[in-house]
């Protein structure tokens, strides 16, 4: 028998996204990394301009985008579905994966790697669910990344209903169901989004909706300097071109975290640099998550608590890794 608290954990966010070194310096800081308490969202939260805000840098490559969606369906079985989009050589690869918690025998179907351009597939789950993916990605706009943009369908059906629907185009899928065979539509969010890109600029700009009902928000993330005798390194964080974090002397401040507010509501920011300045050959790291509420401290502190109330704020982590 799987204990709740073992459910829990396999459904979390942080336990499928979340990198140890994440965990190591939210709940400890080294003796060099400062951090940072200002809360401000107004505007700058460091005193005096920074050279770092430079619309002409060149941006860092998306090799692969990773979404977490939470979905219900109507018999209560609560299932996570993994989509990831990736760069290859010749198309864009897209993979999708289902993990059920809400069982006594907690299963993960095989992750999917669909390389053609669309089709489907149906197969029985070790859950016994009747899984079917459906995609057509032959006219999708891809612009600069892995992840399509408009043009596009991706489509998974659990029992007869919609556990998933992606894409511009995926109510267009629907209608090709009569009326008697329509699926119903389950309850779907997505709580937590994974970007790994590849560059020698630590520029990076993303979109993302930090509450369901929100409004998409542009960051970019942009550091200057590198490396241990870098004399004026500094990082800068802007929400729709308006700066709210700005770290200085990242030789010191290499790792930090800052809350900011964005729609009103909390977001902590967390930042590891370390080996990205100093050669470790792994990644920087980013993560943005939304708090819950005003009064809950710092995410990492309440996770368990969250867990159990299934109310974990969605999360965006960004992996940066420099190109061979």
């Amino acid at each position: 028998m799987v204990s709740q608290a073992k459910k829990n954990r396999h459904l979390s966010s942080n336990h499928l996204f979340l990198p140890p070194v994440i965990k190591d310096f939210a709940s400890c800081f080294s003796e060099h990394a400062v951090k940072v308490s200002d809360t401000s969202c107004s505007g700058s939260s460091s005193s005096g301009n920074s050279s770092v805000i430079d619309h002409t840098a060149s941006s860092s490559v998306v090799s692969s985008v990773t979404c977490l969606y939470r979905t219900r369906l109507s018999t209560q079985r609560e299932l996570l579905i993994r989509v990831t989009w990736s760069k290859a050589q010749l198309n864009p690869l897209l993979s999708v994966a289902i993990v059920d918690g809400s069982s006594t025998s907690p299963w993960e179907a095989n992750c999917h790697l669909l390389r053609k351009k669309n089709g489907s597939r149906t197969y029985i789950s070790e859950g016994n669910c009747e899984v079917g993916l459906h995609w057509d990605i032959s006219s999708a706009n891809f612009e600069a990344g892995p992840e399509p943009r408009y043009g596009f369908y991706v489509a998974v059906v659990v029992d007869s209903e919609f556990a998933l629907l992606l894409g511009d185009l995926s109510e267009e899928f629907a209608k090709r169901f009569d009326e008697a065979t329509l699926p119903a539509a389950a309850e779907c969010s997505m709580f937590s989004r994974r970007e790994q890109v590849v560059g020698d600029s630590a520029t990076h700009t993303t979109r993302a909706r930090f509450r369901e009902d929100g409004e998409e928000h542009e960051i970019t993330i942009r550091c200057k300097g590198e490396g241990w005798n870098a004399r004026e390194s500094e990082l800068a964080v802007t929400v729709d071109k308006k700066r709210v974090v700005h770290a200085r002397s990242l030789r010191w401040n290499f790792r930090g975290n800052q809350t900011i507010f964005i729609e009103g509501s909390p977001v902590d920011m967390m930042w590891d640099v370390h080996d990205w300045w100093f050669g470790g050959g792994s990644a920087a790291v980013f993560m943005f998550r939304a708090r819950s509420t005003f009064e809950s401290r710092l995410w990492l502190e309440e996770e368990t608590l969250q867990q159990e109330r299934g109310a974990a704020g969605f999360s965006l982590l960004i992996q940066a890794f420099k190109a061979t």
